[in-house]
């Protein structure tokens, strides 16, 4: 059974916690459903100031909603549009301190005001994206953005 992790120690260290939890959480389920519920939940449990995380999947023309934890939510982006659709198509990380001011931004809640969008690839192949968004302007720094990168990873194995 599954044990949650005390989140004490360095930040650095929360970060390996968390890693730690995820491998747990999906060893030996085989359900992508299942595993992308409880990776969404893990982070917004693991991520203070966040109000939306969860995953966008790629069906071969656009991405569409997947699970998630916060509020309703747009349910397809087009590639390039957005930071979804954007992060997706051009296949890197985008860390938007201010999405007001990215170009063609989707406001899906008017609350989100920084966002962090990692795209979700296996054997070169685009699976869709892992999305956070923060009520806070600069939400997300450059530790956050490679452990965020790490923890789609092994999303991205085990899907």
């Amino acid at each position: 059974m599954f044990q949650a992790m005390p989140y004490d120690g360095t930040r650095g260290e929360q970060f390996e916690a968390v890693l730690l939890q995820l491998e747990a959480l999906m060893k030996d389920e085989p359900s992508a459903t299942a595993n992308l519920a409880n990776a969404s939940a893990l982070l917004k449990h693991a991520l203070p100031d966040t109000n939306w995380a969860g995953f966008y999947l790629f069906d071969g023309k656009e991405l569409v909603l997947g699970p998630f934890q916060g509020l309703p939510a747009c349910i397809r982006i087009p590639l390039s549009r957005g930071v979804c659709g954007t992060a997706a198509a051009e296949r890197r990380t985008l860390v938007v301190g201010d999405v007001h001011e990215f170009p063609g931004h989707i406001a899906c809640d008017a609350a989100s005001n920084s966002e962090i969008v990692v795209p979700l690839i296996k054997d070169d192949r685009l699976l869709g994206v892992l999305d956070i968004d923060s009520p806070l302007k600069d939400r997300f720094d450059d530790e956050e953005r490679r452990f965020l990168e790490r923890f789609a990873a092994l999303v991205s194995e085990a899907i």
